[in-house]
């Protein structure tokens, strides 16, 4: 890669990895709604997902992106419309009539959040979103699959669970990514000569995983962290939780009981399609 763009700069998983992408890449160009307090050097463009003309900008001259920008939590429709349903549709068309050659698209755990914790589930499952936000991000590896497909983009999108060095609670012992091994993913996506469209899991080496990231594995990952040897602190935070039927049931845990109106009892029995 000559030049990466990393959008979502700002944010939390984007403000932990610039100082990577920065050691591998060099040429990095950071964007988000406003400058990250510390651009590590880099060149910051300001641009707004929802405005065509902004990510046209942010987008030139770059032959590969890592898309973290959006919105990052639930929240009204709108939100999520503008940000994450138009303002991902502009990153990869945009990138598209820019000859971008590659993009990671951060998709999210949610996407499939309403698997049950007692199912190991592979990358090729059907999606079940538990939330407006889950919706957004399965709508987005739809999307990077057709541009990889009609356009020979390498698409590679990463539900990615949560990025920390140590684990919230023991719902994130099954999810946690480090930093540092979500670079190695980012790095595959980026480099593998083999990438046409994947979804790989973003987790870390979880003793308690709920998820098959084998595909992963297939290209060359090799997570070196995991969550087992942060139980003390993930135990401390949930004991600071509510208990929770339904949250405590599915793998995406608040953002399932959100707004829930089912009959929990008979989705309970379900069987959730599995490969």
């Amino acid at each position: 890669m000559k030049r990466v763009l990393l959008t979502g700069a700002a944010g939390d998983v984007g403000r932990r990895i610039t100082p990577m992408l920065k050691a591998a890449y060099g040429d990095v160009v950071l964007s988000d709604l406003k400058e990250p307090s510390d651009t590590h050097g880099l060149s910051f463009v300001k641009a707004d997902l929802a405005d065509f003309a902004q990510v046209a900008a942010a987008v030139r001259g770059v032959e590969g992106i890592v898309h973290l920008g959006g919105y990052s939590v639930e929240g009204p429709w709108e939100s999520i419309l503008s940000a994450n349903i138009v303002g991902c549709y502009n990153l990869f068309e945009a990138a598209r009539q820019a000859g971008t050659k590659r993009i990671i698209f951060a998709s999210s755990n949610h996407a499939v959040g309403f698997y049950p914790r007692s199912t190991t589930i592979p990358h090729d499952v059907t999606v079940l979103p538990d939330s407006r936000y889950g919706v957004s991000k399965a709508f987005g590896e739809a999307l990077g699959a057709m541009y990889a497909m009609k356009h020979g983009m390498k698409v590679t999108a990463l539900r990615i669970g949560n990025v920390n060095d140590t684990p919230l609670d023991l719902r994130r012992m099954a999810i946690m990514l480090h930093p540092e091994d979500l670079m190695q993913l980012i790095r595959i996506g980026l480099d593998h000569p083999d990438i046409a469209f994947e979804v790989f899991y973003g987790a870390s080496n979880n003793s308690r995983a709920w998820w098959d990231n084998s595909r992963a594995k297939a290209l060359g990952y090799r997570p070196k962290y995991d969550s087992e040897a942060k139980l003390d602190a993930a135990q401390k935070g949930q004991a600071l939780a509510t208990p929770d039927p339904v949250g405590d049931f599915f793998q995406g845990g608040t953002f399932c009981a959100a707004e829930y109106t089912a009959d929990f009892a008979a989705l309970k029995n379900w069987r959730a399609p599995t490969s």
